[in-house]
């Protein structure tokens, strides 16, 4: 993945993009009160070699003016049928509201899709309310199979 978009750049993760991720994912849950676990729910972000890339999910990050502001992920996951989690969507307050947000779950699903991935599950906050509005929107529906504990809310979306 290197794919720009109205002006991001949207590339593969590399092992110097580790601080720089983590601070825009601590950065966002910070905002809306929500606590930063790398030791729990954030570890992934901390571990993406073993959590994502070695088990043949990818993670993404978007870059503006050479700055890391926003991320991306999936990895495969057992619960379901052919089906990945997409985890660490998180983008900076200064880059939302234009679209990106969207062109990222597209772009997420395009590429799960053409992987012969069959589902794709989502786990989130009710505070998070700009993600939960756009998981609604395009087509996730709502299950109760919530596993992290800082979310409430679980998605899933047949493709």
């Amino acid at each position: 993945m290197n794919q720009f978009a109205q002006g991001f750049l949207i590339r593969n993760w590399q092992k110097c993009d580790r601080i720089f991720a983590a601070n825009v994912i601590r950065q966002v849950l910070e905002e809306y009160g929500l606590p930063w676990q790398p030791e729990a729910a954030d570890r992934d972000v901390i571990e993406v070699e073993s959590a994502y890339l070695q088990v043949g999910g990818e993670f993404w990050v978007v870059e503006s003016q050479k700055q890391v502001v926003g991320t991306a992920a999936y990895y495969p996951i057992s619960k379901g049928h052919k089906a990945v989690e997409i985890r660490k969507m998180y983008l900076l307050p200064e880059v939302r509201g234009k679209g990106l947000g969207k062109y990222l779950l597209h772009q997420l699903e395009t590429t799960i899709r053409n992987r012969g991935f069959k589902e794709i599950w989502i786990e989130t906050a009710s505070v998070l309310k700009e993600a939960v509005c756009l998981y609604e929107k395009y087509g996730y529906e709502p299950v109760t199979e919530v596993e992290t504990k800082r979310c409430d809310l679980a998605y899933l979306k047949k493709l």
